[in-house]
């Protein structure tokens, strides 16, 4: 039995396969992330603001064109444009559900302030007990 090797088990780890499926993972991930931004195309005002904190409540979101036209994103016909009264029945039947949900105005920067005053008043009258303006950040 001098002859003999004995067996010891392999006491590494093999990280080959752990690394393979990390970066198909990152590759999902960068594929599918722009994807989850939508919403309608505005120009936002730049503002020397802070990022939201994330919170588990995905927002509210209402859109305002250069034009004045309004778009909401419920999921359902993101890209026509809405009336108001439609958004802010829209709006009450979501907080009423989710009563902690933030909603925010994207507003394009050539839109007329009164539209954003009037919307605003108008998400307010809805329930929405406070509604935020989406900026770009940008240089004071």
């Amino acid at each position: 039995m001098a002859g003999a090797k004995k067996n010891k088990p392999m006491a590494e780890i093999n990280v080959v396969p752990y690394i393979d499926v990390m970066l198909v993972l990152l590759v999902i991930f960068m594929v599918t992330a722009p994807l989850l931004m939508q919403g309608v195309k505005v120009d936002l005002p730049q503002s020397p603001s802070t990022p939201l904190d994330k919170k588990e409540e995905e927002p509210l979101i209402v859109s305002v064109k250069a034009n004045g036209q309004l778009f909401i994103n419920t999921g359902r016909d993101e890209e026509k444009p809405q009336a108001l009264a439609y958004i802010t029945d829209t709006t009450a039947k979501i907080l009423r559900q989710k009563p902690n949900t933030p909603v925010l105005i994207w507003g394009d920067e050539k839109v007329e302030y009164g539209k954003v005053v009037k919307l605003m008043a108008a998400l307010q009258g809805a329930g929405a007990p406070s509604v935020g303006l989406v900026t770009e950040p940008g240089k004071p």
